[in-house]
């Protein structure tokens, strides 16, 4: 069950993969591919690296949507639908860094809350 929750995570990293295989930074591919497999590691930095890594690939996108505008805009084309569809790329890249909030994923690597100590009383 938990690869149905983190298959966004994975959607996300193959699509930044491809993203710059088309620019030919094949170390990124590389890299970014093989970072997948702390998707396996059940250690408390992993939300973390991916909540980051995610949110760099938000911008990432953020970044290439303004290049594809600007070149619309030179070539006098509509970039209306362009802009709405790398919205939804940049929403859904951005939204899938939560899916390490929910209780099943936090648990899977040790990110559970610890409850708050319970109040002691101290006599003076």
């Amino acid at each position: 069950m938990n690869f149905v929750r983190l298959l966004p995570v994975i959607l996300n990293v193959i699509i930044l993969a491809a993203h710059f295989l088309r620019d030919g930074r094949l170390f990124l591919v590389m890299a970014l591919l093989w970072s997948l497999l702390l998707l396996l590691v059940k250690r408390p930095f992993v939300p973390r690296f991916f909540q980051v890594l995610l949110v760099l690939g938000g911008l990432e996108w953020a970044r290439t949507t303004i290049g594809l505008i600007n070149q619309r805009l030179l070539l006098g084309e509509d970039w209306g639908r362009l802009a709405a569809i790398m919205g939804g790329v940049i929403l859904f890249t951005l939204a899938s860094a939560f899916v390490f909030e929910t209780r099943p994923l936090r648990q899977r690597y040790g990110r559970t809350p610890q409850p708050p100590p319970s109040p002691t009383l101290q006599s003076e």
